[in-house]
């Protein structure tokens, strides 16, 4: 029996498929598009049984090859470029290719977790999993949004878990593929060490130069609500997955330059001293942001914590830390 992972050597599929392996799980489909091929780099340390390409993956999958021979499938793979502006394209690559997915789990009573957005809740106040407060701003929020929607509609005739992961704003390890769409921590990184200084935006919608709000959360936290409810397959429900507490983009750059200054054997500063020091400063806002841009996200985590779901979260202090040193041995 097989475990498969979509977007395998993706960002978060990649720390799934590490994180089956350190259960013993050997037995992986990886799922993926290598059209952009430095991705495979997420799975040379990882043991799988098979690569497919995604749409061999999908014929293989019509045509009744896999019946029999699935335990669970994970679905990360998705277009995660908030800025694509090919409607075409995300839909059939995000919304159909889940579709395909949930029809054959359903069919076969096969287990399906997959990736979900916080993007879902769009400019909303309220980052609760109801329909009132969902209001997409882009179209990948909106392919999330709307299979979203067709799982609720069969929720009642389901044969099998279904589990959908609003992702709030994650970072940590095997993010660097993603470029432009890699979290703020990592991009920090590379601006302190390749400038000296990391460069924020200005402040939007009210907030101060950096005080824009998100819930940042850590892979490492992701990938241990998956395997929890992998773990629990009598578990179903589209849950949020943040920390429940948002901070600010400030706060990251702080952790990320401190984490930095720490490994070169220099004191921590404040953000007030690294901002007068020039090790902190600020960017216009884009324009083309501008009414697309969630300025605060803070996922309401109840659903998750009613499902079972007790393990604290890192802050960003603790998580974006983590991240840096990992970032540092792995370049070392």
């Amino acid at each position: 029996m097989y475990y498969v992972v979509t977007g395998a050597a993706g960002f978060i599929g990649s720390n799934l498929v590490k994180a089956l392996n350190e259960r013993g799980e050997n037995n992986i489909i990886a799922v993926d598009n290598l059209e952009h091929a430095d991705k495979f780099k997420n799975l040379t340390d990882c043991n799988i049984a098979d690569y497919m390409d995604k749409k061999e993956f999908i014929d293989h999958l019509g045509e009744g090859y896999f019946d029999g021979l699935l335990m669970a499938v994970m679905h990360q793979g998705a277009c995660s470029d908030t800025m694509e502006t090919d409607g075409r394209y995300m839909m059939e690559n995000n919304y159909r290719y889940s579709l395909d997915l949930l029809n054959y789990c359903q069919s076969e009573e096969i287990p399906l977790l997959y990736a979900s957005s916080a993007s879902v809740y769009g400019a909303g106040k309220v980052f609760k999993e109801g329909r009132e407060y969902e209001a997409p701003l882009n179209v990948y929020a909106y392919s999330k949004f709307l299979f979203d929607q067709v799982v609720l509609r069969r929720w009642d005739k389901r044969s099998a878990q279904i589990v959908g992961l609003r992702y709030f704003n994650v970072y940590g390890a095997r993010e660097a593929h993603k470029g432009r769409m890699a979290s703020v921590a990592f991009h920090f990184f590379n601006q302190y060490r390749a400038e000296g200084c990391v460069k924020l935006f200005e402040g939007c919608d009210g907030y101060a130069n950096g005080e824009q709000l998100r819930d940042f959360v850590s892979v490492e936290d992701v990938v241990k609500a998956n395997m929890y409810f992998l773990e629990h397959p009598g578990k179903s429900g589209i849950f949020n997955l943040g920390t429940g507490k948002a901070q600010s983009f400030n706060d990251v750059a702080v952790a990320a330059v401190n984490t930095l200054r720490a490994a070169d054997g220099k004191s921590s500063l404040s953000l007030a001293q690294l901002q007068q020091q020039g090790l902190i400063s600020y960017i216009p806002f884009p324009e083309q942001l501008r009414g697309k841009y969630q300025s605060h996200t803070q996922a309401d985590i109840g659903a998750l914590r009613t499902a079972g779901y007790a393990e604290p979260f890192l802050t960003v202090e603790q998580g974006v830390a983590r991240y840096v040193n990992y970032l540092l041995s792995s370049s070392a």
